[in-house]
């Protein structure tokens, strides 16, 4: 569903294909600022007019063949230009500055100093932490830029031209874990560039409910609702904008759901009309098509299509699929970025709505996704905003495929490797470096748990060890690490009824613990990985975001920990409980 054009963008944002490009968008319109996305190639004459001009980060190299470029002449233009990692190598690029390989790449939490004055750092000063997520580095500033800013591991973090209104930063002022981040974005906004306020990010209803009736045009709306809070949202903003009559809830059980979670959606639908629900059970289906299966992208596209095959069973008996109806979808922007959904972007996982099925739905114009333009924590505000309950706006994010992303396979038998730093795990994970995908093994510390900086540590490790984007710590387990190897597994009965129960045990202790206000989300991995009678081991994964564009793994409580320990391992067949400490970048939040 195409968006309604909004004001005249003040601010544009050129997409080199970084996976922040659309949270920098998001940023920006948050500060009451109206922007707009562009392909980093447009012609600078159709930039004329703008405020500012911000180009995003990317996963290219710019000295490579064939990488994301700008119009040189956007520099000449006279609005405002701040360049945002692969933005400011860009930048130095063009305009006669150097940019190399650096020793190390950085990902994930860093410190930067501010060594001099620029607009963009009004109010700012001394040192501060930031997000960093890159390979190279500017290691000569272009001529009539100053170095304002650096890193212990980059020299030259940001540059200025305060005559030109040029500005550049090494890290993503954009995402939630850079300290004064938003202050940055706003020196820029309001500081250089001279906008005005002219949106609001949270008066977001209507607007939606127009587009809705304008793409429905008289059409009914199904939705394939799992219960979360993105499927719901966009359900109702459907049900408000075209009434009971016009639209349908179907829910499919896919036998990948957690403990209770098909009573939970069923009860949750038929309390607003039992005649607007209606339940399939596909158990068996989904189960058979993953038998054998270890490769998570096979297990993504199998899981897509099956929800396919399934979806047109139940369209075809509903009379659902002649021209008198649409699908819904309550899609946001995490799902099309990390799917490479901007022009350039780099793939870091597909998602099972954006499959070739799915595909074809889009290209025949039967689908509107009245979400697409937000990301959670606005999903959350608009459903606030129509009156939503809390309990269920406050449920954490779970992934579409299910536990099925959440329980990790092997087509191998291999046993850990011993490291100077811990144990190499042959248990590979998907993880995002660079704005790059990255799929590698996992490092596992056998000590050291107990240290306040042990998360602070990992990420030390990920940027200075090769072959890894994940640390995990031992939390507790049967046997010695020394004897761990990984099994030939995929999803099974017992593999699945094993990571469910150990699911269901993590989400009844934070409830009653409380700890589950303090996370966004906590993901439980089932890994192929233990000895003997004990083949599995069960990863924790509690994390803080507010978007999922980034999160920062969160420590759990000593005497949390040791009862979820205590009853995890009592769960037949797993070998060990573990503490995922990566962040993100350069760890996905899930696993898969």
């Amino acid at each position: 569903m195409s968006s309604s054009r909004g004001p005249n963008p003040q601010i544009v944002v050129l997409d080199t294909g970084g996976q922040y490009c659309h949270l920098i968008t998001r940023k920006i319109r948050e500060l009451g600022v109206y922007c707009e996305i562009r392909p980093s190639e447009v012609d600078s004459a159709l930039l004329k007019g703008v405020q500012g001009i911000v180009i995003s980060g990317g996963p290219s190299s710019v000295y490579e063949v064939g990488s994301p470029q700008v119009d040189p002449a956007i520099f000449d233009l006279g609005a405002a230009v701040l360049g945002i990692c692969y933005g400011q190598q860009l930048m130095a690029w063009h305009l006669g500055g150097t940019v190399s390989p650096g020793e190390r790449g950085e990902y994930g939490l860093a410190w930067v100093d501010i060594g001099g004055q620029a607009p963009i750092f009004e109010g700012i000063s001394g040192r501060f932490s930031i997000w960093m997520s890159h390979r190279d580095t500017v290691t000569a500033a272009p001529p009539g830029f100053q170095v304002v800013a650096s890193t212990e591991t980059c020299p030259i973090a940001s540059i200025a031209d305060e005559s030109r209104r040029l500005y550049g930063v090494q890290f993503h002022p954009e995402v939630v874990h850079t300290e004064h981040g938003m202050e940055i974005l706003s020196n820029f906004l309001f500081g250089v560039a001279g906008c005005v306020r002219d949106w609001s990010p949270r008066a977001q209803a209507a607007r939606i409910e127009e587009e809705i009736r304008q793409v429905a045009a008289g059409r009914n709306i199904f939705f394939f609702v799992s219960g979360g809070v993105d499927s719901t949202v966009a359900f109702s903003l459907c049900l408000k904008a075209l009434g009971p009559d016009k639209v349908r809830a179907l829910y499919v059980d896919t036998g990948l759901m957690r403990e209770g979670e098909t009573d939970f959606v069923k009860d949750m639908f038929e309390s607003r009309g039992k005649e607007i629900f209606a339940a399939e059970h596909a158990e068996d289906r989904f189960l058979g098509a993953l038998h054998g299966i270890t490769d998570p992208e096979q297990k993504r596209h199998i899981i897509g299509e099956c929800f396919v095959a399934v979806q047109e069973a139940i369209l075809e008996s509903g009379h659902y699929l002649d021209q008198n109806w649409i699908l819904g979808q309550g899609t946001i922007y995490p799902d099309t970025i990390e799917s490479g959904g901007t022009a350039k972007a780099d793939l870091i996982k597909t998602h099972h709505n954006r499959v070739a099925g799915i595909q074809k739905l889009i290209a025949e114009n039967r689908i509107v996704e009245p979400l697409h333009l937000l990301y959670k924590d606005e999903v959350r505000e608009l459903g606030r905003e129509m009156g939503l309950p809390e309990a269920l706006l406050e449920r954490h994010p779970f992934p579409g495929p299910g536990l099925a992303i959440r329980c990790l396979c092997s087509d191998t038998e291999e046993p850990v490797e011993r490291l100077d730093e811990g144990w190499l795990a042959p248990v590979k994970s998907v993880g995002v470096q660079g704005d790059s995908r990255s799929y590698r093994p996992v490092l596992v510390l056998e000590e050291g748990l107990a240290d306040t900086g042990i998360h602070e540590r990992a990420g030390h490790l990920i940027n200075r060890t090769q072959g890894i984007n994940r640390v995990v710590a031992l939390a507790a387990s049967h046997t010695p690490i020394s004897g761990w190897k990984t099994t030939a597994s995929w999803i099974d009965a017992v593999r699945l009824e094993r990571l469910r129960r150990a699911d269901g045990i993590v989400r009844r202790l934070c409830l009653e613990s409380g700890f589950e206000q303090h996370v966004w989300q906590f993901p439980v991995v089932l890994i192929p990985l233990g000895s003997g009678m004990w083949p599995d081991s069960v990863v924790l994964r509690p994390i803080h975001s507010v978007d999922g564009m980034t999160a920062r793994a969160v420590p759990i409580p000593p005497d949390l920990l040791a009862r979820l320990c205590r009853e995890l391992l009592e769960v037949e067949g797993v070998n060990a409980v573990l503490i995922d400490l990566t962040h993100k970048p350069p760890g996905t939040i899930e696993w898969e």
